[in-house]
């Protein structure tokens, strides 16, 4: 799915060509994917891809965790991708934003997003792989489910999410789980 898609392709070789520590793109990129091939006009031909708002680049970082050096990576990143609105952050820093222990590890780090869902990222390899980080899976992604973290979770900011993304609307076939 992500080589039939020429936008998210060239997103995946720029952030490969940073070569950040653990750096994946996450979020929607790989979610709205998934759920875009299980439309129906979709299912027999990948014709089109639903709009991203931006593209989530996490990475690993504990020796720079300078916003200076997220902002840095995105210019880096635009230059590359210029139709792209990247958003780069080191999830090294990232656990103060919400209260919790440090982090380990990208891993550890998306584990604790909204919607379990959301809480895939992807990176190519060296080999021109795709590198899946997903710590509950992705099952539920193909299954199309919606559901609350289960480590972390915020019902009121998920139900909050669900309104404001339109994600029912975008891919009606979607069940709210959890």
């Amino acid at each position: 799915m992500l080589k039939a898609d020429p936008f998210r392709w060239r997103c995946l070789l720029a952030l490969q060509s940073l070569q950040l520590p653990q750096g994946y793109i996450g979020a929607g990129f790989l979610r709205n994917c998934i759920w875009d091939s299980l439309l129906p006009e979709h299912r027999s031909n990948f014709t089109h891809s639903s709009p991203l708002n931006d593209i989530d680049v996490i990475y690993f970082d504990v020796k720079d965790t300078s916003k200076e050096t997220e902002r840095l990576l995105e210019t880096q990143l635009s230059r590359r991708v210029p139709e792209a609105n990247w958003q780069v952050r080191n999830q090294a820093r990232m656990h103060l934003k919400h209260g919790h222990a440090a982090y380990k590890n990208c891993e550890e780090a998306l584990s604790y997003w909204i919607e379990r869902e959301t809480c895939v990222a992807v990176r190519l390899t060296d080999e021109g792989k795709c590198d899946i980080l997903a710590p509950y899976g992705i099952d539920a992604n193909f299954s199309g489910t919606l559901s609350i973290n289960p480590q972390y979770p915020r019902p009121s900011v998920f139900r909050q999410r669900v309104n404001d993304k339109g994600w029912l609307t975008l891919w009606p076939f979607l069940t709210l789980s959890g």
